[in-house]
């Protein structure tokens, strides 16, 4: 069997095998959680794992993303407890020191999760000091994976490109899996040209793993959906982020959103899911994305995710159809899908892409002062939308964002 056909599972055998995962996913909660959060946390089954590419690592099928705020601690613990062994951090996001904290008081910890930083180079040898600062942030001798952190945002599509498939990259991240330091390396990115970065990536074969945002209704013949065979047929695992979000799959979903999402998705009643819980399941029913990058905030929003891993089913195509039609009739404020197109269309150098993602942030990931931080770096052509078709560039849209209600909230509150 070639290495790339052994990494690869088939739905029938990830679902039989899920039951069969290590035991340290069943691992008891952790005794610092209080009492009521142990009993609450106490896993009454194996989260599922996939391995992530030609790595041949086994990871849990949610991944805890970072959240800023005094609960990160007790989340940490909570999804730990209730089977999550994979955690995402990064210089940005301010979290590596609630993780040092974390395995400071629990020594064994470490050894028993998939641990993810990120930090932004501007060139490939930078990351060799840059992973030193991440380790002593961290307070440990290695970490897992060792990402390029949002790879495009402050590069040219050329620098990028040239960032993850050059000789200088390809020599560094030797020397990094070398080292110990770091068993894996790659890049995560939101660019509109992330296709085009991820399929240059993919076919000079130097990086183990992507992370990506992601929507599950991609089209079959997009250059972003094409990267992703690429990605499958080299064996560079895929991580999906950035897929959840707007009024519809925000935290504060407004009216009977939720219901209405229902009634256009019976399958949602059949099998008893929650509209967040079809979403993942829908992601998960890509067998080329490994795992699903989220920043559960509250114990809840574990429950809610680990319940719908437990139980995943594969989604067909037309309940997927539905699901996707739903997330649209309801004023989603992110395109999971977006490339750009929506500028072109509408005629604007404007960024409108980025600039309803960092709405996104600031309105429904609590990352105010990131959003904020974000726009103010965009060019002032980039944040000028006035001469924008907005109805054409929301024709254009995969996502079909409404542009005219959006745009006006990203200039009242960033900036």
């Amino acid at each position: 069997m070639s290495e790339v056909s052994a990494h690869r599972t088939d739905r029938r055998t990830f679902l039989q095998t899920g039951a069969l995962a290590s035991a340290a996913t069943l691992a008891g909660p952790s005794p610092a959680l209080p009492a009521q959060d142990r009993a609450e946390a106490q896993p009454n089954g194996v989260i599922p794992t996939r391995t992530l590419g030609k790595t041949g690592v086994q990871v849990t099928m949610l991944d805890q993303g970072a959240i800023r705020g005094p609960s990160y601690d007790r989340i940490l613990r909570f999804a730990f407890a209730s089977g999550i062994r994979m955690f995402d951090t990064a210089k940005v996001y301010g979290t590596e020191p609630n993780l040092r904290r974390w395995f400071e008081q629990d020594p064994e910890i470490r050894k028993q999760i998939f641990l993810v930083t990120k930090d932004m180079p501007r060139t490939p040898s930078q990351l060799l000091g840059m992973l030193d600062q991440r380790l002593e942030a961290l307070g440990t001798d290695s970490i897992d994976l060792f990402f390029i952190h949002g790879l495009g945002d402050d590069h040219s599509l050329d620098d990028a490109i040239n960032m993850v498939t050059g000789r200088e990259f390809k020599e560094t991240a030797e020397a990094i899996r070398k080292s110990g330091k770091a068993r894996f390396v790659g890049f995560s990115s939101h660019h509109k040209d992330r296709a085009t970065i991820i399929q240059k990536a993919a076919e000079a074969g130097i990086v183990d793993a992507i992370m990506l945002q992601y929507r599950p209704w991609l089209d079959k013949d997009s250059p972003l959906n094409r990267a992703l065979d690429t990605c499958w047929e080299k064996g560079i695992g895929l991580i999906s982020m950035k897929q959840i979000a707007g009024q519809f799959f925000g935290d504060k979903p407004e009216g009977n959103i939720l219901d209405d999402v229902v009634r256009r998705v019976p399958m949602l009643q059949e099998r008893k899911l929650t509209p967040f819980q079809g979403l993942l399941h829908a992601i998960w029913s890509d067998e080329r994305i490994s795992t699903v990058c989220c920043s559960m905030r509250n114990t809840e929003q574990i429950r809610e995710n680990v319940d719908a891993a437990r139980r995943f089913e594969p989604i067909e195509t037309a309940d997927l159809d539905r699901l996707r039609d739903a997330s649209r009739a309801h004023g989603p404020s992110l395109c999971g899908n977006c490339d750009g197109r929506c500028s072109l269309a509408g005629r604007t150098r404007a960024s409108l892409g980025d600039l309803t993602r960092f709405l996104t942030y600031y309105r429904h990931l609590g990352d105010r002062s990131e959003a904020r931080r974000q726009y103010a770096m965009l060019p002032a052509s980039a944040r000028d939308w006035s001469d924008a078709d907005l109805e054409a560039a929301r024709a254009s849209c995969p996502d079909h964002l409404d542009f005219a209600r959006l745009l006006p909230e990203v200039d009242r509150l960033l900036s």
